[in-house]
């Protein structure tokens, strides 16, 4: 029997001390010129991404491909996010921050997609439209769907903080995905927002074994120390991505990008 996400997460941090996240958000505009003056568009996405995980991948736990980097190349776009996922070690879990979240039939091809086709571990989810939209990305044994709860972005709030029946609207959805987790063969996680540390603290004490992916430490503020304070005992990824990428603007970017996560992992003290 597959193990779970949980479980593989768990034996990843015991062994490697760590529970940092690399997100790979290839910005070709950031990417060093080296590259960028010598290569295709697609070429250097391409080795700039393939470099920063043969740099850190013995440093992180996981890594998370945005999608919408990738896309932006075109026709050609899934080819070398491929490329980048055939240099990730098999052992180290990967996340597809595409944010889904269609109705069922369509939710279904996209998580064969993202499942079956790309071999993801687990994939962000939108869970705005309800169960239906949510269901079929966690109905495959070992894997898990993060489902957006507190995020970190400013207008986060315009509904996530909303009040109803006395809680915000963020805890409302935590529980009723953890509920439909139940009838699931998959899990299910939430995405938390580095950037609110008492959010966190809220959604942690009603739900300590659910995996929280973090995004907001580095670049967006989000203090390593006080998140790995508000989440806990439970199952986590903290995710660090501009802050990792682009830690030296020059042909060194690999080996910044390597001390840049090192240090996150120090800070996170797994």
């Amino acid at each position: 029997m597959k193990p779970s996400f949980s479980d593989r997460l768990a034996s990843l941090r015991s062994a490697r001390h760590s529970v940092l996240c690399v997100g790979l958000d290839p910005d070709l505009e950031r990417i060093p010129a080296s590259l960028r003056s010598s290569l295709t568009p697609e070429e250097a996405v391409s080795r700039f991404c393939r470099a920063i995980v043969e740099a850190t991948a013995d440093l992180a736990v996981a890594f998370k491909i945005n999608f919408a980097f990738f896309e932006a190349l075109g026709a050609r776009g899934t080819d070398v996010m491929q490329e980048v996922l055939d240099v990730i070690p098999a052992d180290v879990l990967t996340v597809a921050d595409a944010k889904r979240g269609d109705i069922g039939n369509s939710a279904t091809f996209y998580a064969r997609s993202v499942f079956e086709g790309l071999g993801y571990d687990s994939i962000t989810v939108s869970p705005y439209m309800g169960r239906d939209s949510v269901d079929p990305f966690m109905d495959r044994p070992g894997t898990c769907a993060f489902v957006l709860a507190r995020t970190s972005n400013p207008g986060g709030k315009d509904f996530q903080q909303l009040i109803l029946d006395g809680r915000p609207l963020y805890e409302h959805v935590a529980q009723q995905v953890a509920e439909w987790e139940n009838e699931s063969a998959g899990e299910a996680g939430l995405v938390v927002g580095a950037t609110d540390p008492e959010d966190m603290r809220r959604l942690r004490d009603l739900l300590p074994s659910t995996p929280f992916l973090i995004p907001g430490v580095g670049a967006q503020g989000g203090s390593a120390e006080a998140v790995m304070r508000a989440a806990g005992a439970g199952p986590v990824l903290i995710n660090s991505s501009r802050a990792i990428l682009y830690a030296s603007g020059g042909s060194n970017f690999a080996e910044a990008a390597r001390r840049a996560a090192m240090a996150t992992r120090e800070e996170l003290g797994a």
